[in-house]
């Protein structure tokens, strides 16, 4: 299968993917006697762009883990297209702060690591989507920070998940790289339509990606606000998105 095929397969299943729900109903996660969310509910609804803030501690990676069935609710249902998420989910990717590649793979070898049908093609498709298609046969140690999180969110992308669960993804970045990489992601998910949940302490990152913001506060909702700013999203000065960080900071 060339290339193009590839690519023109990838487009016929993303028209009929898209997203999937996200379901949390009464849930509640304990770590002995410590209650890290209680009695939580909360509602995604398919394709749309989640950001989660909190102070550290406050349960925002307790309950990214929950969604990606990772770690199992102590009570509660978690739900994702209506069925109990009771381990990792197929539909679901993660992205986490540390790109985490295989340092003795190259570029190519870690975004194809699944190694299924017509890896290659299928890896140089989504390399050419965040811009290092040039790259492919570099190993990771050559790549810049930003490069090699390009190179994990493509490893992310590559199977065409339907949710995509981002743990303070561009945390390390620096200022520049880091709207880069905020670009990059909003045009991706714009494209492909998949459910989006942002783990984030960055405010002003949460408004410029997200379409809701939930403030998470000692494992209860503090403050669930939609964002209705026009995309994309350039001028972070604008005073709307300057009133939507106020108020968000002032529950976090």
């Amino acid at each position: 299968m060339s290339a193009a095929e590839i690519s023109a397969a990838i487009d016929a299943d993303d028209a009929v993917g898209g997203g999937l729900p996200i379901s949390l109903t009464h849930v509640r996660k304990s770590f002995g006697k410590l209650d890290v969310l209680s009695n939580f509910d909360l509602e995604v609804p398919a394709g749309q762009f989640l950001a989660v803030v909190g102070r550290s501690g406050g349960g925002k990676s307790t309950l990214m883990r929950l969604i990606a069935g990772l770690d199992a609710s102590s009570g509660g249902h978690v739900a994702i297209d209506g069925r109990t998420v009771d381990r990792l989910h197929p539909a679901v990717r993660l992205l986490f702060q540390e790109a985490r590649l295989i340092p003795w793979q190259r570029v190519i070898e870690n975004v194809g690591i699944a190694r299924g049908l017509n890896w290659r093609e299928t890896a140089r498709a989504v390399l050419a989507d965040v811009g290092l298609q040039e790259r492919e046969e570099d190993w990771p140690t050559v790549l810049s920070g930003g490069q090699r999180q390009r190179v994990a969110l493509a490893r992310a992308l590559v199977s065409r998940p339907q949710i995509l669960l981002l743990d303070e993804p561009f945390g390390a970045l620096d200022a520049l790289t880091r709207i880069d990489m905020h670009r990059l992601l909003e045009s991706i998910w714009a494209d492909r339509g998949f459910t989006t949940v942002l783990i984030t302490h960055d405010v002003a990152e949460a408004v410029a990606l997200a379409d809701r913001v939930v403030v998470l506060h000692q494992g209860t909702i503090a403050l669930d606000i939609d964002i209705d700013l026009d995309r994309p999203r350039r001028e972070l000065a604008d005073p709307r998105a300057v009133d939507l960080q106020r108020r968000i900071l002032e529950a976090v």
